[in-house]
């Protein structure tokens, strides 16, 4: 892993430039701010009881039963949510903190903060570079359990209107939409059956999301739309900073020695956070049965399913 050198923060050394860089907005995490936060984890698995079998009231009948109450039960099953570790280390020689005239960790910590929520969104929608012991991405667990529908030259609305029904049809309400950034074109033309302005029906009224921290993969999805309460997601340490300045710092392939710190005169910020998420998928009063999933989405045009 490369450090910063002394070309990365050249422009920072000279003397009379301007207290301040110029650099793109911070994306967060799409899935952290959906998501339904779970209090903080204790341990490395958390063992979520899932309703599975809902009671049955009955009318006591006099006639047949003597009036004798019968008796049903409720059943839970079990998920986990598994906690992984997310972590990077940026070293850093000393004498480039040192004569930098800016805080070069105020402007690092930020860009880390976007990286660690591209690497959670893109494992927790697509399952891209998951950890092993997470479950499979949203968009690829909803292609699987068969709640994806198919783009139509009905247009934008009635597609939407088809992928809620599908939320719908396992019952849940949808509360929200999620696609890239690109939908927002798309939402800005869209018209309802009727030709009037989207803002106007039930569709206009849901929340709108738009993922715009480069994730989002267009050929795959075009939109998610579901309950995101009912994905839930679990912390069991926040974004941590540990300055080291000791270490030696090793490639996590090879195991080859890349910095020792203090041989180097380096300093290396380590930021680690740890969290999992699952999806419970309890069951409910409209639908009962294995295929039930509280989100569906909407598939490009000539794409295959995964």
């Amino acid at each position: 892993m490369a450090g910063i050198t002394r070309t990365d923060v050249d422009t920072l050394i000279e003397t009379q430039v301007a207290n301040e860089i110029f650099e793109g907005t911070i994306r967060n995490s799409k899935a952290l701010s959906m998501f339904r936060r779970l209090p903080n984890a204790t341990s490395d698995k958390t063992k979520l009881r899932v309703l599975d079998t809902l009671p049955i009231a009955y009318f006591v009948d006099e006639t047949s039963n003597n009036g004798r109450k019968n008796i049903t039960k409720m059943a839970w099953d079990k998920k986990f949510i598994n906690i992984a570790e997310l972590a990077v280390i940026v070293p850093i020689k000393e004498n480039l903190l040192n004569d930098s005239s800016i805080d070069i960790w105020a402007q690092v910590r930020p860009r880390i903060e976007e990286a660690f929520g591209r690497k959670i969104d893109d494992a927790m929608f697509f399952g891209t570079g998951k950890p092993t012991e997470w479950r499979d991405g949203l968009v690829p667990s909803i292609i699987s359990v068969g709640a994806e529908v198919d783009e139509t030259e009905n247009g934008l609305y009635s597609d939407i209107n088809d992928a809620m029904v599908k939320v719908e049809e396992s019952g849940y309400n949808v509360n929200g939409i999620l696609g890239g950034v690109g939908l927002k074109g798309k939402f800005r033309m869209m018209l309802d059956t009727t030709g009037q302005p989207l803002n106007t029906t039930e569709i206009g009224s849901v929340r709108r999301e738009f993922m715009d921290n480069g994730v989002w993969d267009k050929s795959t999805s075009t939109l998610i739309t579901g309950d995101f309460n009912q994905a839930v997601y679990q912390m069991r340490q926040d974004i941590t900073y540990k300055l080291l300045d000791q270490a030696v710092i090793q490639d996590p392939d090879t195991g080859e020695i890349m910095y020792n710190l203090a041989q180097d005169d380096m300093v290396a910020l380590r930021v680690v956070m740890r969290l999992g998420w699952e999806i419970p998928n309890p069951v409910n009063a409209e639908n009962e049965t294995e295929t039930r999933f509280p989100f569906a989405s909407l598939k490009p045009t000539g794409v295959n399913s995964l």
